[in-house]
């Protein structure tokens, strides 16, 4: 059993599986999730685990070239549009309906317990070297 770092086993295996430029979506309880991408739903109850822990713990695991998150997370949820501006500083936004249309691009879609509007952030996959 692994000691440190992302214990459940399918997102260890699909974060391994990810490349330069592949979409990952940490989404809320009540995003869509589009068919297509592999999903990992982390999902235990409301709130849990919260859309921070999970974006902190695959920030800690991925390198990340570009976000997006939509447009009305400023507005109706200031706690999570200030947290995706600390930990994303070139963040874009979009109008949530174009968020959820480029998410169906996604190759990996993890669900939080989130339960607060527009807790939905879109990464895009970078290289370490």
């Amino acid at each position: 059993m692994k000691r440190a770092g992302i214990l459940n086993r399918h997102l260890a295996g699909a974060l391994a599986e990810l490349g330069h430029g592949d979409g990952v979506l940490i989404c809320d309880v009540g995003m869509p999730i589009p068919a297509g991408p592999r999903v990992v739903d982390l999902a235990f109850r409301a709130g849990v685990p919260s859309f921070a822990e999970v974006l902190d713990g695959l920030l800690d695991e991925l390198v990340v070239e570009g976000a997006t998150a939509a447009d009305e997370v400023r507005e109706a949820n200031p706690e999570t549009a200030s947290l995706l501006a600390a930990r994303l500083p070139d963040l874009a936004h979009v109008p949530h309906d174009e968020l959820k249309a480029l998410s169906a691009g996604a190759r990996l879609v993890v669900r939080t317990g989130e339960a607060r509007p527009y807790a939905n952030v879109l990464l895009r996959c970078g290289v370490f070297f």
